[in-house]
């Protein structure tokens, strides 16, 4: 089982929602933690409530400058969770281009950039913990779900690739892939999210996760059986399955 006490985690997505209530889970198991996202405010406010030490780091994900800028400012790390996101509810019919561009730039792009921020000093010296936030939305394209889906379906599949290459490295990398997690961003749903869980449970899960070994977990379990099926599934099933909203 892993242990986090005396190691440096940089969480990037963490002022609120599951990032805060996975910083939480870290600092109290004993690791040093770089808080990072868009607000300073928020972020100070963050570090206040975690029992462990924190400094705040802010970058903006979708600023490739702002992440340089982060990460000459970074220590030596031990480990890194992406969870950064955007989300709004779109259909085709209702195609707004800024808000597309926001969640691929954010929820994929912005992995790219912090992933090349952490991991080439991990690999230099054979040893750290890459951890990336995908989604049970990821698995195959969903109703209403234009931008969100297929960013956090790349986000999956960067994870996968990353895995391929490291496994047999000191680096270990792990995806978990949450369902719906209460939040000011599914807040936006109209409809009725089935096993949608608090940040806290979510939040537990993951660092479990991330105590083991394994590469990767879909949860909560019986809800991820649904998408983990739909990619077996023939077209005119899953879609059936899937009707348009």
């Amino acid at each position: 089982m892993r242990s986090f006490r005396g190691k440096r985690y940089w969480l990037v997505g963490a002022s609120e929602g599951l990032g805060l209530a996975l910083a939480h889970k870290l600092s109290a198991a004993g690791a040093e933690l770089v808080l990072s996202a868009r607000n300073r405010e928020s972020l100070e406010k963050a570090a206040a409530t975690l029992p462990g030490p924190a400094t705040v780091l802010p970058v903006d994900v979708s600023d490739s400058d702002s992440v340089r800028a982060a990460a000459a400012e970074l220590p030596e790390l031990d480990g890194m969770v992406f969870l950064a996101g955007v989300y709004w509810p779109m259909r085709a019919q209702d195609w707004n281009g800024p808000q597309a561009e926001a969640m691929a730039d954010i929820n994929f792009t912005g992995a790219v950039r912090v992933v090349g921020a952490a991991l080439p000093a991990m690999v230099a010296k054979n040893k750290g913990h890459i951890v990336i936030t995908g989604s049970l939305s990821g698995f195959r394209g969903l109703p209403g779900a234009i931008g969100y889906a297929a960013a956090k379906a790349g986000t999956m599949v960067l994870a996968e690739s990353l895995y391929a290459d490291l496994r047999k490295t000191g680096v270990t990398v792990q995806l978990a892939n949450p369902g719906f997690i209460r939040t000011r961003l599914t807040a936006k749903n109209d409809f009725t999210m089935p096993f949608i869980m608090e940040p806290e449970a979510a939040a537990d899960i993951m660092f479990r996760h991330m105590q083991s070994g394994r590469f990767k977990i879909s949860f909560p379990t019986v809800f991820s059986w649904l998408f983990r099926g739909g990619n077996f599934l023939p077209d005119a099933l899953y879609y059936r399955i899937f009707p348009p909203k």
